[in-house]
């Protein structure tokens, strides 16, 4: 039921799972990204490129060639870009780092996987998985049918938030019981023991998704 610390995970991939993944960035990427910033401080501001210059300390044609990403500017000139404008200098950055990892699973085209409760009958499709060095989220949808058996609850680290989409369960958490139907939402701590306890309306399904913060993860 729940993404287990245990569990094996199966080597199939799903038909049409894309992932996009950081990219290096392309020439003059941060120079666009500055320029695209600079310019829409400037123009909040109401202030002419020749009022910023003058305010800033640099000429005309260097806060031009600046918003125009035609040269790349020295530390000190993005420091006092940030006081002209009236912005922390990280605002200058903004966008730069903007290709960031993404997965894509079209419905019904996420990997079949097997956990502990596969031998009871829980079908488990994977949603796809964000890694890094120091966090980890991953989606599972769970379905639960009449072939289902309810099994011992799990413990694994991390944060796990439930979505119920069918069907009607009793989840349990530590010494705590709740009913979920379609609509309602169960987050906890993955160190307390989980899981169904009674499979109340059939076929249940619901979405799990577990966030690992300290790099731990299931394998």
């Amino acid at each position: 039921m729940s993404t287990d610390a245990q569990d094996p995970i199966a080597t199939g991939s799903p038909a049409r799972q894309i992932a996009r993944e950081a990219v290096a960035p392309v020439e003059g990427h941060l120079e666009r990204s500055i320029a695209a910033q600079v310019r829409a401080y400037r123009l909040a501001s109401g202030a002419s490129v020749a009022e910023m210059a003058e305010r800033v300390g640099i000429s005309k044609a260097m806060l031009s060639k600046i918003e125009n990403a035609q040269t790349s500017c020295s530390l000190t000139t993005l420091a006092r870009l940030a006081a002209g404008l009236d912005v922390p200098v990280t605002a200058l950055f903004r966008g730069v780092d903007d290709q960031r990892e993404a997965v894509y699973v079209p419905a019904g085209h996420g990997a079949q996987i097997i956990r502990r409760g596969s031998k009871q009958g829980h079908l488990y499709e994977l949603l796809g998985g964000l890694r890094g060095p120091h966090k980890r989220m991953e989606a599972v949808l769970v379905t639960l049918t009449e072939a289902s058996e309810v099994f011992p609850l799990f413990q694994h680290p991390g944060t796990e938030i439930l979505y119920m989409l069918e069907g009607e369960m009793v989840y349990g958490h530590g010494e705590a019981r709740y009913t979920m139907r379609p609509g309602d939402a169960l987050q906890f701590d993955g160190e307390g023991p989980h899981g169904p306890e009674e499979l109340v309306g059939l076929p249940a399904k619901f979405l799990a998704i577990t966030a690992y913060g300290d790099g731990s993860a299931h394998t």
